[in-house]
């Protein structure tokens, strides 16, 4: 016999969609979203261009009449019609560094690292333990956004130290050579002249973080020239790229150190000098750049002490490449450095031929 479903009869499908709805770990995926976009949203601030969707964002999770985002300047981001008294309860909030109040109507202090931040204006008949949550919230998230933004400076100012890093010894050198040919061999004195111009260019023009490995193959064979113009007879230089890797994005002057660390570490120190060679194929998704060169050598153990930051010296420019091919593309894609004492040194660089976000400008 069939039961008839009475009014009093809960329908088994219903039954089943009310319960999804009101199940609390669907509710606390739906908060920990909730907090994730409002961190999102403000990680440029509390007046930037997505705070507005951070204030929306809270006060539909706080089921609020309105909710305000006001920064140390007194600028204001509402969501809802906050009501007459709150720009002032917010200006008590940032004179006096603690809580106020007033009836459905609160701010509170943001605070960041224990430092006053800004304030959260809510209006409503909201919970004071969701209000303090969510104030600690929008201060966890000025933190982030802080970070991320002390970490892209850090990084811009790497790089811009990268692009300065010419060696005033290298410079006079190149020029007091130049200046050599002028008489004796003009046409080779204005080859070294448009080299010189080339490494200049390369090295000090104002472009993004990202270049082509011609680009950067240009820059070293220009070095190159010029040190061979300065070391005469001591230096040897065999250079063989694969076409195929030349219109590859890469990290801005990621070769140029090595390079130079071999011509510096490798060939000067050696009294009768010695080669530099600098390679270039493609294998299979990714390209393979190889510097080595016939030099003394170093220890293995300094090396890894180099590459770990702990050894102070003239290698910074190996540290940098090596961290920012990390940070860009994974820790997979650092420098390899095969070396012993008295068995010269290869440097082995491996860079995706395709990868999301590096594009050469």
């Amino acid at each position: 016999m069939i039961a008839a479903k009475g009014a009093g009869t809960p329908v088994a499908g219903r039954r089943s969609r009310r319960w999804i709805r009101r199940h609390p770990t669907q509710d606390v995926m739906d908060v920990l979203a909730a907090g994730s976009r409002i961190a999102t949203n403000l990680s440029d601030g509390l007046t930037g261009p997505r705070a507005g969707a951070a204030a929306r964002e809270l006060r539909r999770l706080l089921d609020a009449e309105a909710v305000g985002l006001v920064d140390l300047q007194g600028q204001q981001i509402w969501s809802g019609t906050p009501g007459p008294d709150a720009a002032g309860l917010a200006e008590t909030v940032l004179r006096a560094d603690r809580k106020a109040g007033r009836t459905g109507l609160v701010a509170l202090p943001l605070r960041v690292r224990a430092e006053l931040a800004g304030v959260l204006v809510v209006a409503g008949p909201v919970r004071p333990a969701a209000t303090r949550q969510a104030a600690a919230w929008v201060g966890e998230a000025l933190e982030r956004g802080r970070l991320e933004a002390s970490a892209v400076a850090a990084e811009q100012a790497e790089l811009r130290a990268l692009r300065a890093e010419i060696s005033p010894h290298f410079v006079y050198n190149t020029l007091t050579t130049i200046a050599s040919f002028v008489r004796s061999d003009p046409d080779r004195a204005c080859d070294l002249i448009l080299d010189f111009a080339e490494f200049i260019r390369h090295n000090l023009a104002r472009q993004g973080d990202y270049t082509t490995l011609a680009g950067e193959f240009r820059a070293i064979e220009a070095y190159l020239a010029l040190a061979r113009a300065v070391l005469g007879d001591r230096l040897r230089v065999q250079v063989r790229i694969a076409p195929e890797v030349l219109p590859v994005a890469a990290p801005f002057r990621a070769l140029q150190p090595l390079v130079e660390n071999a011509v510096q570490h490798g060939v000067e120190r050696a009294e009768r000098g010695g080669s530099v060679q600098v390679s270039g194929e493609a294998l299979g998704s990714e390209c393979l750049i190889t510097v080595e060169d016939d030099g003394p050598g170093m220890d293995p153990a300094h090396v890894r002490e180099v590459l770990a930051g702990s050894s102070a010296g003239s290698s910074l420019g190996l540290v940098n490449v090596d961290r920012r091919l990390r940070t860009i593309y994974g820790p997979d894609y650092g420098l390899v450095i095969e070396t012993a004492e008295g068995a010269g040194t290869r440097v082995l660089m491996r860079v995706p031929r395709f990868h999301p976000g590096v594009v050469a400008q």
